[in-house]
């Protein structure tokens, strides 16, 4: 079954394939947030509650080769 996708359900489904594919490119990137509101779900779904982050700041998100 060529070009199957799988879909991402879960916050740490989401995190594992953004680090794979940043670090099949020894990529890093960076954000720079000035009071960002996210409502953060707390699972997938119409009925979900959220809890409310606020981002204040720089968040890098990186990865290194130990190669």
């Amino acid at each position: 079954m060529a070009n199957e996708t799988k879909k991402t359900t879960t916050w740490p489904e989401l995190a594992i394939g953004l680090f794979e594919k940043l670090d099949e490119r020894d990529a890093r990137i960076d954000y720079v947030f000035e009071d960002l509101s996210v409502a953060v779900p707390s699972h997938a779904g119409a009925d979900a509650s959220h809890a409310t982050w606020t981002l204040n700041g720089t968040l890098k998100i990186s990865t290194s080769s130990k190669k």
